[in-house]
């Protein structure tokens, strides 16, 4: 009887990893088959992903409608959280989830109370550590909106500079065979996804629109604060001012942006460095001498030379 248990629990495993196998290969085929169609159709992939993401922003916005209610309060109680800081922290991080200030502050607002509740429920129910849970769930839910924004921003920023030296070498070699540079941004940037898209599709609408193009820039610097990037729109505004050719604008940012990163990962690297020594030396060596101690001792207790045999 146990023996046919333990087969059972076996084939109930196996056949577990078999249907995870064929779900990931299935999941393999599915993207590339849906990226062929799309390339044979012409179907712009990031467009898709928009409609994610703004179908996505609609479902938030269903669920955090009730933060409006808290908006006022949360616009008086602003602790690490001004108006412009979270105006800002939007703005940069491309509010993926269309947020507004208002609704932001409220939200913090909306949470706070949430984990009160939640604290409350627990500390009635008996769970272990029920006073903690009420005394830092209220302090997660409002900070939680806070920090996941901060993070967002962070995390494009860093995007956009991981793909602009490529961006601004893919330009600079369509503007040097004779394209304009607002053709050239039209046609470069649909070869790239995420954030610079978005930044330069929204400049080419801009312009579009009649904004005038240092205006425009200005825009840019504004919504970002990557060093790369702003170095860049300072330099498109100071060739434009001085009549400087923009493809060698765009090839020695490129190139700067290059060397600044080399000098990063040299700098991290580098840092890297006392930080194994500091694991090396409280944890490694100790462990090592440990055991070294621990060999001498058993051969001095158990040996063929030991204390023992020796009495």
């Amino acid at each position: 009887m146990d023996a046919l248990i333990i087969i059972t629990i076996i084939g109930f495993w196996l056949c577990i990893l078999l249907f995870l196998k064929h779900m990931w290969t299935f999941l393999q085929e599915k993207k590339k088959r849906l990226e062929y169609v799309s390339e044979v159709t012409n179907i712009d992939p990031f467009e898709k992903k928009e409609k994610k993401k703004n179908k996505r922003a609609a479902v938030f916005e269903q669920m955090t409608k009730y933060a409006d209610d808290f908006s006022d309060l949360g616009q008086r109680i602003n602790f690490f959280s001004e108006n412009h800081d979270v105006e800002e922290w939007l703005r940069k991080s491309g509010n993926p989830l269309k947020l507004t200030v208002q609704r932001f502050q409220g939200l913090k607002i909306l949470l706070f109370f949430i984990g009160l509740f939640i604290g409350i429920l627990v500390l009635i129910i008996g769970f272990p550590f029920s006073q903690y849970i009420l005394a830092f769930a209220p302090i997660l839910g409002y900070f939680l909106p806070i920090l996941l924004i901060k993070r967002e921003a962070k995390k494009r920023q860093e995007l956009i500079r991981k793909e602009l030296p490529d961006f601004l070498d893919t330009v600079s070699t369509s503007v040097q065979a004779g394209v304009s540079l607002d053709h050239a941004l039209r046609e470069v940037i649909r070869h790239f996804d995420g954030p610079i898209r978005e930044e330069f599709s929204r400049f080419n609408n801009e312009i579009d629109l009649g904004v005038p193009r240092e205006r425009a820039y200005r825009e840019l610097l504004r919504r970002n604060d990557n060093p790369e990037f702003q170095s860049l729109i300072k330099a498109l505004i100071q060739g434009m001012n001085l009549g400087v050719p923009i493809a060698t604008t765009f090839k020695i940012q490129a190139e700067d942006m290059r060397q600044i990163r080399e000098e990063k990962v040299k700098e991290l690297a580098a840092k890297a460095s006392p930080k194994v020594t500091l694991v090396t030396t409280f944890l490694i060596a100790p462990v090592s001498i440990l055991m070294i101690a621990g060999l001498m001792i058993m051969n001095m207790l158990l040996g063929e030379n030991s204390l023992f045999s020796i009495f």
